[in-house]
């Protein structure tokens, strides 16, 4: 398990007083309930391009909120200023919002009952504190092993380094006050090949809590080299209806719109293609997505969301079935529900793999698209219409064959969900989704 150093011990105590200080002057100041957070982070941040320096940003930033409640009212504001004269005026402010607010018979805190009770360490926090030379002389490797993979890389978009760590504390007036400490850590690198029209650019990254964790930055750049030449002499294809392989890290943007559409706020402002499908099919009887919030070193893991409220393993889609949405406290009442402990978001969501990894995937596929880039934002969470601008890789015999680009693919979410065929083991664990590769068995390609 991670050692939290004594600074990080100290800082999470200095917020816990500060916390419980503001909920104090917040019932002095008359409020029926309160709640407070505290954020504070530092980090560095370096990028080179072509061997030169670009830039050095160290990193050092904290804010706090604070939200009052006057029965149904509720009133919240934030300060950056730390002095005790600006808490109290920040108090004072959100008091005033509060007056002049519309009583809410679903505002207030997350029920007593819920709140977490055990702080946990789920190994969250591993420093790495370089200093500005180290992390300029790792972006260089990174950009050189990139530079030198193929005389075809004629340009760079540079690399970068960047190192973070934060403590986050949040208490209310049930009496509850948690604090979190973590780290991310990462190391980027992007090249162009080709040269006039034929240029195509391409990166990778590699990103951790624990810097042991990271792939290692020559890694990190021959497989952005490796990426950038493999799409020169990229064509356009017909028109056409076949089957899609999303490569895994792209394939995680599909079940970010499964959290949009089960979005707690969506649902009860009636604005999802999912509305009222709790209970029913959505995916193929194979498919499994679970959140793990107690995931060790997880980019999502936590003991508490943002109310306070204990997180806990729970399956979302169980045998295709829609088995829970995402809800906070506010979004449970107004369905007349319970929270799921998802306010702020999911918590490792997990899509669970199967027993073929992506070469495997595009044998079964035969011949289709290999998708590994996506661009535009057309996805309508109301109707389930997905429409986007795509790049990758046609896919002949269960073989990449060539290159592909300028092309559109087009379904419906709620189809292209029920026609997955098949979910691979080369797992995505970057971010706070973690899928493989998805095979999808047909959907629109708009081409040349």
């Amino acid at each position: 398990m991670s050692k939290q150093s004594s600074t990080i011990i100290t800082t999470q105590n200095q917020l816990k007083t500060l916390v419980t200080d503001i909920l104090a002057e917040a019932a002095r100041q008359g409020a029926t309930s309160a709640e407070a957070g505290i954020g504070s982070s530092s980090g560095l941040s370096v990028s080179v391009r072509l061997g030169e320096v670009e830039t050095i940003e160290h990193i050092r930033d904290r804010g706090l909120g604070v939200t009052v409640y006057f029965g149904q009212k509720k009133g919240s504001a934030s300060t950056t200023d730390f002095s005790w004269g600006a808490i109290q005026e920040t108090v004072r402010a959100a008091r005033t919002i509060a007056r002049y607010t519309s009583e809410d018979d679903y505002a207030g805190l997350a029920d007593p009952d819920r709140m977490a009770t055990e702080i946990p360490d789920f190994d969250l926090y591993h420093a790495w504190e370089l200093e500005p030379e180290a992390a300029i002389a790792i972006a260089r490797e990174s950009e050189d092993a990139a530079r030198g993979f193929d005389s075809r890389i004629t340009n760079s978009e540079g690399a970068a380094v960047d190192w973070h760590e934060g403590t986050h504390v949040y208490g209310n007036s049930h009496g509850f006050l948690g604090a979190q400490s973590g780290t991310r850590h990462s190391i980027s690198c992007a090249v162009i090949a080709g040269t006039g029209a034929g240029m195509q650019r391409d990166g990778w990254y590699t990103s951790a809590r624990d810097p042991a964790d990271l792939e290692g930055a020559r890694q990190v750049g021959v497989e952005a080299g490796k990426r950038a030449v493999d799409r020169l002499d990229a064509r356009q294809i017909a028109t056409c209806v076949i089957p899609v392989v999303f490569q895994a890290e792209v394939a995680t943007g599909l079940f970010g719109h499964l959290l949009a559409a089960i979005r707690g706020g969506n649902l009860y402002r009636r604005s999802s293609f999912l509305l009222d499908h709790l209970g029913k099919r959505v995916f193929p009887a194979f498919v499994r997505i679970h959140e793990q919030p107690h995931l060790l070193k997880g980019p999502g893991s936590t003991p508490f969301d943002n109310e306070g409220v204990a997180t806990r393993p729970r399956d979302v889609v169980a045998d295709g079935v829609l088995e829970g949405y995402m809800l906070g406290s506010y979004s449970a009442r107004k369905l007349g529900m319970e929270t799921t402990g998802n306010a702020g978001g999911a918590h490792n969501l997990t899509v669970e793999p199967g027993d073929r990894d992506l070469t495997g995937l595009l044998r079964e596929m035969g011949s289709g698209l290999l998708v590994t880039e996506l661009m535009g934002s057309g996805v309508n969470i109301v109707t389930g219409d997905y429409s986007r601008g795509a790049t990758g890789f046609w896919v002949e015999g269960g073989k990449i064959a060539t290159p592909v680009q300028e092309i559109t693919i087009a379904g419906n979410l709620r189809d292209m969900f029920l026609a997955i065929g098949g979910i691979g083991n080369d797992v995505e664990k970057r971010g706070n989704i973690r899928t493989g590769s998805v095979l999808i068995e047909g959907m629109t390609i708009a081409g040349g």
